[in-house]
């Protein structure tokens, strides 16, 4: 699909201004899939514009048309995901029966694992860099929204509805225990051979681990 060309009043590498066409949004949108894949794979240093375009099936100018630099695409990317992010634990409900409020949320991020594996991989990317452009996210929005389930997590333990855990690590653990299907997916695949779906059988796995750990 041919890409619009720029007026001789935009500079090069300059965004298209105003309201976007549906070609335009489409073109958009073919980018970052393509570098969700870049970047996914090999992460923020080693992707570049030229790898992403060539996933898109566009020319570098063509790219750079929609977004100025790589850093431009890579912030779209994790802005779009962060929301995201935060929703499984969103929905922890402090009027809901404890055990199966964790479970849900257990089984919300298997899921998230299973159908956004390179959005996992891209956060895991940008933490295992020191997280230099989602620092602030995680300072205040994703802390407000730990320490506000900690609590509740906190209070259920401590009316005897849960056993006695550290909320935070709880939290920690579900994290490293679904996400590590994503992120690890390559590892278990050699391990369990080829066409073997890495979470086959995860599910049941961590709900009796969690019903053991967590019954008053």
């Amino acid at each position: 699909m041919p890409v619009p060309k720029k007026s001789a009043a935009e500079k090069p590498g300059t965004p298209p201004r105003g309201p976007r066409s549906r070609i335009q949004k489409r073109n958009r949108q073919i980018i970052l899939d393509a570098a969700l894949e870049v970047f996914s794979t090999h992460g923020f240093r080693g992707a570049t514009l030229d790898q992403i375009a060539a996933e898109a099936g566009l020319s570098k100018p063509n790219l750079l048309y929609y977004f100025d630099s790589k850093d431009a695409i890579h912030r779209d990317l994790l802005t779009r995901l962060l929301d995201t992010w935060l929703d499984p634990l969103r929905m922890l409900d402090a009027q809901g029966e404890p055990q199966a409020e964790i479970m849900a949320y257990m089984r919300r991020k298997l899921e998230m694992a299973r159908d956004f594996p390179r959005e996992s991989r891209l956060f895991a990317n940008e933490i295992l860099q020191g997280a230099p452009r989602i620092e602030q996210f995680i300072r205040n929005d994703l802390r407000q929204l730990v320490d506000e389930k900690a609590q509740l997590l906190a209070d259920w333990s401590r009316t005897g509805r849960l056993a006695p855990v550290d909320p935070y690590h709880l939290i920690f653990s579900i994290w490293a225990l679904t996400q590590h299907y994503a992120d690890f997916a390559a590892q278990i695949g050699m391990i369990r051979g080829a066409g073997h779906d890495p979470l086959d059988g995860a599910e049941p796995f961590l709900e009796q681990l969690y019903t053991r750990l967590l019954a008053p």
